[in-house]
């Protein structure tokens, strides 16, 4: 298999989730829906993952139902002092060097978000760019709408030929729907399927070697 591009999530992708950092977002998304929205405490952890499961994202859920701004959001919620949560990552650095396909970052955050997240880490030269959230709406991952969306802003590579590594098990789910090798990142058991699933993304060359090879491949 010759593969031509690949789409890379960010959050609890490119660092592991020990970090804290989703964590840490998920606080900031809790609180951005009581003080901004106005809802009760409560109800808040109930409805932000029924509107992430419904949606792909809580923030679509909150526009549609509570016309909250983009940007306001996406500042509020990324509003976080993320060198307290990540460092550099050498062996992640050497990965993605030995790629020679383009590679994306296809986020449900935003580019500002990713681009700070890509600087600490060290990585953000090994990126052609990031698509983010604003780029494929009123979409998002999982929805085809985006992943098309996302295929085109690459230069409409067959998606056959694309691979798409997303921690997200719906995610994964949608791509494999539309065509892509779909790799999971994580260590938990998921009852959606992938092509392949490693704890960590420096795990790949390790675990599935003949994969690996394929797409360090130059032919």
């Amino acid at each position: 298999m010759a593969y031509t591009t690949l789409f890379f999530d960010l959050d609890e992708t490119l660092y592991r989730s020990s970090t804290g950092l989703w964590d840490a977002i998920r606080v900031r998304m809790n609180r951005y829906m009581l003080e901004r929205v106005g809802l009760p405490e409560p109800v808040i952890p109930q409805l932000r993952e029924k509107y992430y499961r419904q949606y792909g994202t809580t923030l679509r859920g909150l526009q549609i139902h509570h016309e909250v701004d983009t940007d306001d959001y996406l500042a509020y919620v990324h509003d976080l002092p993320l060198k307290d949560y990540l460092q550099p990552d050498p062996e992640l650095q050497a990965l993605l060097a030995r790629l020679h396909q383009p590679c994306w970052i296809f986020t449900n955050a935003d580019s500002a978000h990713a681009y700070r997240v890509l600087d600490i880490l060290g990585v953000r030269d090994c990126f052609v760019g990031v698509i983010d959230v604003r780029d494929v709406r009123p979409a998002c991952k999982p929805a085809p709408e985006a992943i098309q969306k996302a295929l085109e802003i690459a230069g409409n590579p067959e998606p056959g030929g694309c691979v798409f590594l997303d921690d997200s098990p719906a995610n994964v789910a949608g791509a494999m729907a539309f065509g892509l090798t779909a790799v999971l990142v994580g260590n938990g058991a998921y009852s959606h399927p992938a092509t392949f699933q490693v704890a960590n993304l420096v795990d790949l060359p390790v675990v599935y070697p003949e994969f690996w090879n394929e797409l360090t491949d130059r032919r």
